[in-house]
């Protein structure tokens, strides 16, 4: 389960955030004054953090710079303020997104899981001997971009290759529908899930003996995909 650190001082806000997360599966904690959450994002490994500019103790420009003197973990700023200098400000001191309240609880989440899900592949790259993953019959070379089956190139299409370098990356990792659209597409894309399907027909296609009966992208029925290792 995916961990979320809110640093928010205003405590009705802070538990609506953490409602919605934990009912789609986020494990959430909360503090209110900005030296003390500091201290606990220092000290403890999360998945991302939502941070509120204006807290006490240390404000959130203060907290995300230290952060980013050792952790590159994503942080999400958020703040009542509009002015763009705050923004501007905000993503040079190294946040990855910033929002401005009041702000959809639904739209909170699927950024969270939009930027969990790329920071998640950006260190995979680093993890995998220069982007090269070797399953049974299929090679996937991340920097050229390439896909080989049974050391035959086929070609795939620009979203068909990221989706499936994404599930080969994370084998046996279930992914919703919804995420993969969220994370190869984009959360404000035109389209919706459908197009999801589409692309693992088509990939199938290219790289299984059988695509009725697939070996490496599995079909979780009411749930989504996952690649078999």
């Amino acid at each position: 389960m995916k961990k979320i650190l809110i640093l928010e001082d205003d405590i009705s806000i802070a538990e609506l955030q953490r409602d919605y997360l934990e009912i789609n599966q986020f494990d959430v904690d909360i503090e209110a004054r900005g030296d003390e959450g500091l201290q606990r994002a220092l000290n403890h490994d999360y998945d991302l953090i939502i941070l509120d500019i204006m807290l006490p103790g240390k404000d959130g420009f203060e907290i995300c710079k230290e952060i980013r003197l050792t952790k590159n973990t994503p942080i999400l700023l958020v703040s009542a303020k509009k002015e763009d200098i705050d923004k501007v400000r905000g993503l040079g001191l190294g946040a990855d997104d910033y929002m401005t309240k009041p702000f959809s609880p639904n739209e909170l989440v699927a950024r969270v899981r939009a930027h969990i899900a790329r920071f998640e592949r950006l260190t995979s790259n680093e993890d995998i001997h220069k982007g090269l993953i070797q399953v049974g019959e299929i090679s996937i070379e991340q920097l050229s971009r390439s896909v080989f089956v049974n050391q035959k190139e086929t070609n795939l299409t620009t979203k068909e290759f990221d989706l499936l370098y994404l599930l080969a990356q994370n084998p046996q990792r279930v992914f919703r529908k919804e995420e993969l659209f969220e994370t190869i597409w984009g959360w404000d894309s035109f389209g919706d899930i459908s197009t999801v399907t589409v692309h693992i027909r088509r990939i199938r296609e290219k790289i299984e003996r059988d695509p009725s009966n697939p070996k490496y992208i599995e079909t979780i029925w009411g749930v989504g995909y996952k690649f078999r290792a």
